[in-house]
């Protein structure tokens, strides 16, 4: 990240005979700059320049881009806010769009699971790129009998993570983006507290230079009594919550606006299908055993509700970025005419 977002659409674009404006974060030019220089220097060599384009900038360039008729389609990551903004600006001139909004991710670990793969599943999902994926682990639903075992491994794991410069050897978690995602950070530990949540670990800005923070555990009272854990922080938050069974879990986990990513923990042939069928978990990824961050790349990414709907790589995510024909070609010299209309 954050050339991961361009680099897959911009792929199938350019295989579905298309050009591709990159307009990549405000906070992260200097990664978009140093990636156009390859492309320009590989398109040079194969007489493709202008296949791949950049646009710099911040929300003005960004309100080009929905509204120029020119730009058929636009697929935007980001939150859900500027996503329905977005949404709004190129519909309103008949155009498409992508659509990768919030996620605000939940694992479910039912009693029998095995405990260890939880345990690395949900901190790499949770302490992983600070927090900062779409696909982060934000909300985790652990069957009440094993709730304590599963979160002192927990907070075991999140002791062993190493803060730092992300380059270096051995370090895991990186900073925060920005000051104004510290900033957040700190809004949404305070409110979870206000709200009766309860910091297992962390929760603090570490004093440095460099937006830093420490991975946080809050294990939270009942998911409708804590509104925190219905919105999305871009940061190394885990709300942890006891439920009775896999009925209260799914309804809890289901209860967001959110969809795109989710994920049950458990050794239940019965449990597994229930999670993914259409009375499971109503996000666009689903998993079993595995966690919610990052994506298989060859199964269709992306999300439901107000994550968007849209769909990246994967088997069908190609017909997005191609303009549809149905033609029909008559060989003979008789004219068939619709529902067997004849002129006399």
């Amino acid at each position: 990240f954050p050339v991961a977002v361009w680099s897959w659409n911009a792929a199938l674009a350019a295989v579905c005979g298309d050009v591709c404006l990159w307009k990549p974060s405000p906070l992260t030019p200097l990664c978009s700059v140093a990636v156009q220089a390859l492309c320009d220097r590989v398109a040079a060599d194969h007489d493709a320049e202008g296949v791949f384009s950049l646009v710099p900038g911040g929300a003005e360039p960004g309100g080009w881009m929905c509204d120029d008729p020119r730009l058929p389609l636009v697929s935007f990551t980001g939150s859900i806010a500027v996503g329905r903004q977005v949404a709004s600006r190129v519909a309103s001139r008949l155009g498409r769009s992508i659509l990768e909004l919030g996620g605000n991710n939940g694992v479910i670990v039912l009693d029998g699971a095995d405990l260890e793969l939880a345990v690395r599943a949900i901190t790499f999902g949770s302490v992983g790129t600070a927090g900062q994926r779409c696909t982060s682990t934000r909300r985790l639903f652990v069957q009440r009998v094993i709730a304590r075992p599963l979160l002192d491994r927990l907070v075991a794991a999140y002791r062993t993570v190493k803060i730092g410069d992300p380059l270096e050897d051995g370090v895991l978690m990186g900073p925060l983006v920005s000051r104004p995602a510290l900033e957040r950070f700190s809004a949404a530990v305070a409110a979870a507290r206000a709200q009766g949540g309860e910091v297992r670990f962390g929760g603090r800005v570490l004093d440095r230079p460099g937006n830093f923070v420490e991975p946080t555990l809050i294990v939270a009272p009942r998911h409708d009594a804590f509104p925190i854990a219905w919105e999305e922080t871009f940061a190394p938050i885990l709300y942890v919550f006891e439920v009775a069974d896999v009925d209260e879990a799914l309804r809890a986990h289901n209860a967001v606006p959110q969809g795109l990513s989710s994920a049950i923990f458990t050794d239940s042939l019965r449990a597994a299908e229930r999670f993914l069928s259409a009375a499971g978990s109503d996000c666009g990824i689903a998993n079993v055993n595995a966690g919610t961050s990052g994506a298989e790349i060859g199964g269709a990414f992306g999300g439901e509700k107000d994550t968007g709907g849209g769909r990246e790589s994967g088997s069908d995510a190609w017909k997005a970025y191609m303009r549809r024909q149905t033609s029909t070609v008559n060989w003979g010299r008789d004219l068939p005419l619709a529902q067997g209309i004849q002129f006399g």
